[in-house]
């Protein structure tokens, strides 16, 4: 167990297929991974986390493509802006499996309310706001946006009283594409 704030998350994953239907993308493996709430991620040598295995997991999408995870609000670490690593993909054992992977962020008003209480303020104010960070304000790793792709990629939060907070996401991904 890490200290920190809850964060449930919740995401629902679509295939969006070639002639513009949507559907749920259930099956879908979806890893999260993400530092907790002074920085440091787990299995990391260099952080001295090494055989560690906190605030890493996967769930499979159900029928509707959703899945749920229960994590908390991620901490910061030097030159990046708050994020959580998301993986979605195909499960094994496909002749074409399909993979996407990319990050969400979260909003910086809550990141500086939240890392002004503890643990999080053992480890002092957030350093770098979104709009700052290389990865936030970069092209999309497809090319369709060219700048601040992060703007796609936020959280949505609520504030969950006393049990953190939520935050929701939807991703579209086209997990079927034909390569003709």
């Amino acid at each position: 167990m890490q200290e920190g704030i809850p964060l449930q998350l919740i995401i629902n994953i679509y295939d969006v297929r070639d002639d513009g239907s949507c559907i749920p993308f259930n099956d879908a493996k979806v890893d999260i991974w993400q530092a907790n709430s002074q920085g440091v991620y787990s299995g990391v040598m260099e952080q001295g986390t090494e055989g560690k295995n906190f605030l890493r997991g996967y769930q499979i999408a159900d029928d509707n493509g959703t899945v749920r995870f229960t994590t908390i609000y991620p901490g910061w670490y030097e030159g990046r802006a708050i994020h959580i690593h998301v993986k979605v993909r195909s499960l094994e054992g496909l002749q074409d499996p399909f993979e996407w992977t990319s990050q969400f962020y979260l909003n910086n008003s809550i990141n500086e309310q939240v890392h002004k209480q503890p643990p999080y303020s053992n480890h002092g104010p957030v350093t770098m706001p979104n709009e700052e960070d290389g990865i936030y304000a970069g092209r999309s790793t497809d090319g369709l946006v060219l700048t601040n792709a992060g703007e796609h990629l936020m959280l949505n939060l609520t504030d969950g009283q006393q049990r953190g907070y939520i935050g929701t996401f939807i991703i579209g991904v086209n997990a079927t594409r034909s390569e003709e």
